[in-house]
């Protein structure tokens, strides 16, 4: 099956992207999985279970191993606007390649969405704040 545009940019030899991969938004950052791994727990959650806020949403514990070493995946709340509730999705976190020191999260929604300007801005948000987070993080975290 042939990848085009962002999709094949962005998606590690081997991983097929959905039909509806325009709705998730992907990123790829120069951070080791196992820093990457590391620095995510080491971020101060609050809450029973653990939660993790980034802004008005949350990623939610417990950290969920993938199909395959090197992967996993997060429960998150997507907050878009004050008076509307959160969307469900998930946080997929894997490698980027065996030879790479990068890392790929993928916020998938996993419920329909109305594709508005509020959707995209709010994932795009969480992403840059997590992503700010982690190569803050990544550095000093001890392995």
């Amino acid at each position: 099956m042939a990848k085009s545009g962002a999709a094949s940019r962005l998606s590690p030899p081997g991983r097929i992207s959905s039909p509806m991969s325009w709705l998730s938004f992907p990123r790829v950052i120069d951070v080791p999985f196992e820093t990457c791994m590391a620095a995510l727990e080491s971020l101060p959650r609050t809450g029973q279970g653990g939660e993790l806020r980034i802004g008005q949403s949350v990623l939610r514990w417990p950290i969920e191993p993938g199909s395959d070493r090197g992967t996993c995946r997060i429960e998150v709340a997507l907050a878009r606007h004050p008076l509307r509730p959160p969307l469900r999705m998930r946080l997929d976190i894997h490698r980027w390649s065996a030879a790479s020191a990068r890392t790929a999260l993928e916020l998938i929604p996993c419920q329909r969405v109305r594709p508005t300007a509020a959707y995209f801005r709010s994932g795009h948000r969480l992403l840059d704040s997590l992503t700010r987070s982690l190569r803050q993080a990544g550095p000093g975290v001890s392995r």
